[in-house]
């Protein structure tokens, strides 16, 4: 999963303000009473929130399971000339050398968590390496534009690549699952293709709140889509922060 992806991820994003998005989740860790030093990222991708971050003066390490992210992560720290340690590591399994203020888990990365197993260990986990009155945030595409996405199809053609993407829902697991096709131009001008399968789970507000408690964490606020009010109907991503109490 990601792997052929990262070379043209971020072209596919290049309409996303990921310097806003650092900077909303800095205020919601205000708002929670967290003034981070040190922080740890989780399913940073290609490093496009973890450079605002360290910019912001965090000191961050950033993980993700994909070599070929965190390989596209590296050559782009480098280039916005911010140094970011980037490990490869399984956000249900984090091993830190010390607890840290807050930990991060942004854009979708607890959709892929598609069982009540899963997220439980990754919440279990981030308590752990939490400080006491550490804070970790992270966002949900929403149970309602999950479940409508269900038997969509998507296309995009742009210069130098083409993408199609066929969704399908298993209702009763909220399971949707991704089919992605792209195709790539090559330096001779022929496109290559390559084929990629995401899967996410619909999560509920409810849910993700149940199991915050049940892994020892107090103070838990939902938010909806970058904003600082509740979450409302309409609103395509959730935004959860929960203090290690």
């Amino acid at each position: 999963m990601y792997e052929e992806f990262a070379a043209v991820y971020d072209t596919l994003m290049d309409d996303f303000d990921y310097t806003a998005w650092a900077d909303y989740y800095l205020r919601l860790l205000a708002a929670a009473g967290c003034q981070p030093r040190t922080a740890f990222e989780c399913g940073c991708g290609t490093g496009s929130m973890s450079i605002p971050f360290a910019r912001a003066g965090l000191k961050l390490t950033a993980s993700d399971l994909s070599e070929d992210m965190l390989r596209v992560a590296q050559q782009k720290a480098r280039k916005n000339g911010v140094s970011i340690p980037f490990v490869r590591m399984d956000m249900r399994a984090l091993e830190l050398p010390r607890p840290v203020d807050a930990i991060f888990a942004c854009c979708d990365a607890v959709n892929y968590l598609v069982d009540e197993a899963a997220i439980m260990a990754f919440f279990r986990a981030a308590h752990r390496f939490l400080k006491t009155d550490g804070v970790l945030a992270f966002d949900i595409s929403s149970e309602e534009k999950l479940l409508a996405m269900g038997g969509a199809f998507y296309g995009e053609d742009r210069d130098g690549v083409t993408y199609l993407w066929q969704n399908s829902l298993e209702e009763k697991s909220r399971l949707i699952t991704m089919d992605l096709t792209f195709f790539v131009e090559t330096e001779s001008g022929l496109y290559r293709r390559f084929d990629e399968r995401h899967v996410q789970r619909a999560h509920a507000q409810d849910e993700i709140v149940r199991w915050l408690e049940a892994a020892g964490f107090g103070d838990i606020r939902a938010y909806g889509d970058r904003t600082l009010r509740p979450p409302a109907p309409g609103d395509e991503r959730l935004h959860f922060t929960a203090r290690h109490e």
